[in-house]
């Protein structure tokens, strides 16, 4: 068993979030749903009783086809939070009927006359630490070509079927959130071989200088990218284009398009509790790859509504 999900946070940490996360493409195409299981500044008791600054926080967001995303977001007193120590496996983290551990999640809502509720399984081979600077925060993704089962229900309708999608188990931490990042995941489906995922990560560091890194997982081997030569980023549009090299030759183009009514913009309390950072998030984005082999061979990936980017601060 992997460590990935292993917690950091003690529930005497004053100021930290740390936050589990799921990106759900449904396999029919219907829409996306993108659940937050958030542990924020436990010790401090959060930031206020304003439910985006409660200690304990379960997130839903549903990303429809067509139409709209909407948030519904619960959030809870440390009272009757079950979760596993730092660095203890299994890890599970329970709250009321909300819940989520090494292979599953379940959840249960009632927000502004709206229930939402699941239970999902998901299974993967591949996970990755994207970014780890101790203290200061992680990157981690324990599941990088999740397989989901289970269902979603929101006010009544029910997303049921085998598999019920594909997409992403992340988890993330740190003494802040950055002042600026750039985020995308795309799972690249294929009839005849196994699935595709590719990851990169971006984000502010001190003196000026920047942390990427990329990650594809293809045909059951990892390649590396650490070079990002950014070419476009539009904050307002949500597009990322940028080219890297892995370190054994591998080129690559990546374009992300976040484009369209499914960008869903909303606020994030920081950890100082003064103010918020603004956040852009499509779960329902396209992406491209544009691949040059060693051997000189070309390979193109491309996904209308497996991928989502998320874009963060300034």
């Amino acid at each position: 068993m992997n460590n990935l999900n292993a917690a950091y946070s003690s529930l005497s940490t004053r100021r930290r979030y740390e936050v589990w996360f799921i990106r759900l493409g449904l396999a029919d195409g219907e829409g996306a749903w993108w659940f937050r299981y958030l542990l924020m500044n436990p010790a401090r008791g959060g930031c206020c009783l304003e439910p985006r600054g409660m200690p304990v926080q379960i997130w839903a967001t549903w990303f429809p086809r067509e139409g709209e995303p909407r948030t519904f977001i619960q959030g809870f007193p440390l009272q009757g939070l079950d979760f596993t120590p730092p660095s203890q496996v299994p890890f599970h983290f329970r709250i009321g009927k909300n819940a989520i551990g090494e292979n599953s999640c379940c959840g249960a809502l009632d927000v502004d006359g709206h229930a939402i509720s699941w239970e999902l399984q998901y299974r993967s081979t591949f996970g990755v630490t994207l970014s780890d600077k101790g203290w200061i925060g992680f990157s981690r993704t324990p599941h990088s070509d999740a397989v989901f089962s289970g269902h979603v229900t929101l006010d009544g309708h029910t997303f049921s079927r085998e598999p019920l999608g594909f997409g992403v188990q992340g988890h993330n931490c740190g003494y802040r959130h950055r002042n600026s990042w750039t985020w995308a995941h795309a799972h690249f489906a294929s009839d005849e071989r196994r699935p595709s995922t590719f990851e990169a990560l971006m984000y502010d560091m001190p003196f000026g200088l920047f942390f990427r890194k990329s990650v594809l997982w293809h045909e059951g081997q990892q390649f590396i990218f650490r070079n990002q030569r950014q070419v476009k980023r539009d904050r307002e549009n949500l597009l990322w284009e940028f080219r890297c090299e892995s370190g054994d030759g591998v080129e690559l183009k990546a374009e992300f398009d976040g484009r369209g009514t499914n960008v869903h913009r909303l606020p994030y309390v920081k950890t100082n509790c003064r103010g918020t950072l603004d956040v852009a998030n499509n779960s329902l984005a396209r992406a491209r790859l544009s691949l040059k082999w060693p051997n000189k061979s070309q390979q193109e990936l491309e996904t209308a509504v497996g991928a989502v980017l998320e874009m963060g601060g300034r």
